[in-house]
């Protein structure tokens, strides 16, 4: 590719994003290929960014006016409200790193409960921000079924087998059917919320009761992150 055929891709006046502009500093890097690559990689990658940066803010400002609206909270307020601020920032980087609508439906609920008066502290609030990051929509979907077993079979109209006696595992895969035979993958799941102490049980495998089956199983953070990130 020649130098006027690099000027021939469209420029945006804006990156908009951290991880683009590490991207293009590397590609830049490299001999002879170098500015043609950055400029390949400007025009692949950053209308993507800016649109999904552009659909995440349009989202939360939605969001916070209909949080005003219903709830009487000052918007006028927030923005002199630095752990706000923070958060919206720290959701927003999240938020554009991912194209999950689910990781994206609990960054927007985090951000909205972040308004709230009675939201979390501040480390813990950026703590779940930080998991939402890091946890694949597995990890979300989980920890909200065993959050409430009950509860979330009643919300889907979902009927568990009859179980006298079982494991956990057969109440993961009766939700999630998608998951039978692929104990490797739910079983490292399990394992990461049980280290992050987001679940008080250690395996999906230990025989339980039919009541047991169907008892709580996330620890008093994990309940606590559960409910930051749905929505009011």
């Amino acid at each position: 590719m020649t130098s006027q055929e690099a000027n021939d891709f469209p420029q945006n006046k804006s990156v908009g994003d951290a991880a683009n502009s590490l991207l293009r500093s590397g590609l830049g890097m490299i001999p002879l290929a170098g500015a043609p690559a950055v400029e390949l990689l400007n025009y692949l990658v950053t209308p993507p960014l800016e649109q999904r940066r552009n659909e995440w803010f349009t989202q939360i400002g939605e969001r916070l006016k209909d949080l005003e609206e219903k709830q009487g909270i000052p918007l006028e307020g927030l923005r002199d409200d630095q752990t706000f601020i923070d958060i919206v920032m720290q959701a927003t980087q999240v938020a554009i790193r991912t194209s999950h609508e689910e990781k994206k439906r609990a960054l927007r609920n985090a951000v909205i409960n972040s308004a709230l008066p009675a939201s979390p502290d501040i480390t813990f609030q950026q703590l779940f921000i930080s998991y939402i990051d890091v946890f694949t929509i597995w990890h979300l979907r989980l920890l909200d079924l065993f959050n409430n077993p009950t509860l979330w079979a009643t919300k889907r109209n979902h009927q568990f087998p009859n179980l006298m006696a079982g494991g956990l595992s057969n109440i993961l895969e009766s939700a999630f059917p998608e998951l039978i035979g692929r104990r490797d993958l739910y079983d490292q799941i399990w394992k990461d919320l049980h280290a992050k102490g987001l679940v008080d049980t250690n395996s999906l495998h230990v025989t339980m009761s039919a009541s047991g089956l169907m008892t709580k199983r996330t620890s008093a953070i994990g309940e606590q992150f559960i409910k930051f990130i749905s929505e009011v």
